[in-house]
């Protein structure tokens, strides 16, 4: 099981008026991702951002660029986020009818795969891939706004999960905080994506907070 618990904090819950600050100052405190929620207003009820927005951060960071596509339709978009400098793209299960030819075609742009499984969708759905992913993102809450509160349903995916794949990286995103984070990484979590948790407060503090 993997146990080299690494920090992901959301770009959603920065202040954007001083988005290059904020990216400076998380990787400061010890973060090793940037996760970036990209939304498009169909396949989530929200809009965030595209793919120029982190093509103007990445010359001030040297954190891994996770870059989550809540969007329809992913293929179209993988060269642009590959462009702007992502190290990890991660798509949706549901968002494709084809998801191994959108796995490899990430793949074919030497750049990590991940992908995401939302809260209702079981492991079933990438069972025929997971020899080809990089990282499942097991969502802790239904996409498409931050803020929300942890299902514990979600545990025993994890854990499931974990006995499947020993090595893969296990990345969760929905209601991480403190306490929950115990939990999560007991059940075989190993990446740790937080918005609202790091930026509304301390980073330093609320960062080795959710590692220990």
């Amino acid at each position: 099981m993997k146990k080299n618990i690494k920090i992901a904090p959301s770009l959603l819950a920065a202040n954007f008026a001083l988005l290059k600050e904020e990216v400076v100052a998380v990787e400061d405190a010890g973060a090793e991702y940037l996760h970036l929620d990209v939304m498009d207003g169909h396949f989530v009820p929200n809009i965030s951002f595209g793919a120029s927005l982190i093509k103007s951060i990445r010359p001030y960071s040297n954190l891994i660029f996770d870059v989550h596509l809540m969007i329809d339709n992913p293929d179209r978009y993988i060269s642009d986020f590959v462009d702007a400098g992502a190290n990890i793209i991660c798509v949706h299960a549901e968002s494709t009818k084809h998801l191994n030819r959108t796995i490899q075609l990430i793949k074919s742009y030497n750049v990590k795969v991940g992908v995401a499984l939302n809260p209702s969708t079981p492991l079933e759905a990438i069972k025929y891939d997971i020899d080809n992913i990089d990282m499942v993102l097991i969502m802790t809450v239904n996409p498409g706004f931050g803020g929300q509160k942890f299902i514990p349903q979600m545990l025993n995916k994890i854990k499931k999960l974990r006995t499947i794949a020993p090595n893969i990286d296990i990345q969760v995103d929905g209601g991480i905080n403190n306490e929950i984070s115990k939990l999560v990484i007991n059940a075989g979590a190993n990446i740790l994506v937080a918005g609202s948790y790091i930026f509304n407060g301390n980073y330093k503090e609320k960062i080795n907070s959710l590692k220990s």
